[in-house]
C-alpha cells in the first residue's frame, strides 16, 4: 500500500475508476419507476427494449433512466417521481397525477425494460426525444443516449444530432410497433452499438 503525505507539495495521483455495478441494483430501483405517465392519460406511449452487451447478450441487471418533456415540449418541474412513506421511509408509488417526465427501470432477467410515458414534444431545433442514462455492470461510467421517436420524418431529417452521426442515426431512432408502442434496444458495444453522448 502506498502512503501519501497530504502536506507534501507533490500532486496526489487520481483515485482509479471502479465499475458502477452491480451494487446500484440493490438500492436504486423503486416500485413504479416505469410508470411515468399519469394513470389513464390518453397520450401514454410504451417504450421498451433490451440492454445488450458486446456479444449481443442481454444484461439482466442494468438500470435505465428516462427523462422527457411534456407533449407540448415544456420540461416538467414538479416533484413526485420518488415518494417515500414518512413513517417507514419505504417507497410509495407515484401519485398518478403529476407528470415529472422521469423514470428509472431495472432490466428483468431477460435484459428487457419498459416504460409508460407521454410522447415528448419537440424542443428547439431537435426532433422529439427522450433522454436516456444507462447503468450496467462492467461500465466505468454511466452512458447517455437519446431515443428519438419515428413519425415526423421532416423533423428527424433536420435534427442536428441525427445529422451529425450520419449512418449511425438509426441507433437513436426507436422502431414503431404500432398502437403507441416503440422498441429501442441499447447495444453497449460491438456491431450496431448505440451512439452514446458525452456532455461537457
Amino acid at each position: 500500500m502506498t502512503k501519501i503525505d497530504p502536506s507534501s507539495p507533490e500532486p496526489v495521483p487520481p483515485t482509479p475508476s471502479h465499475t458502477i455495478g452491480p451494487f446500484y441494483g440493490h438500492a436504486l430501483p423503486f416500485p413504479g419507476g416505469e410508470d411515468i405517465a399519469p394513470l389513464g392519460h390518453p397520450d401514454t406511449i410504451t417504450v421498451h427494449g433490451y440492454v445488450l452487451d458486446g456479444e449481443g447478450k442481454p444484461l439482466p441487471d442494468a438500470l435505465v433512466e428516462l427523462w422527457g418533456p411534456r407533449p407540448d415540449g415544456t420540461v416538467p418541474q414538479v416533484d413526485g417521481s420518488i415518494r417515500r412513506d414518512p413513517a417507514t421511509g419505504g417507497y410509495l408509488v407515484r401519485n398518478g397525477v403529476e407528470f415529472t417526465g422521469w423514470g428509472r427501470i431495472q432490466t428483468d432477467a431477460d435484459g428487457h425494460w419498459y416504460a409508460r410515458t407521454l410522447r415528448p414534444g419537440a424542443r428547439g431545433r431537435n426532433a422529439p426525444y427522450l433522454s436516456v442514462c444507462v447503468f450496467a455492470r462492467g461500465l466505468l461510467h454511466h452512458l447517455f443516449t437519446r431515443i428519438h421517436l419515428p413519425g415526423d420524418e421532416t423533423a428527424l431529417a433536420a435534427d442536428p444530432l441525427l445529422t451529425r452521426v450520419g449512418d449511425r442515426r438509426d441507433t437513436l431512432i426507436a422502431g414503431d410497433e404500432g398502437r403507441g408502442t416503440y422498441r429501442f434496444d441499447i447495444r453497449l458495444q460491438g456491431e450496431g452499438e448505440t451512439v452514446f453522448l458525452e456532455y461537457q
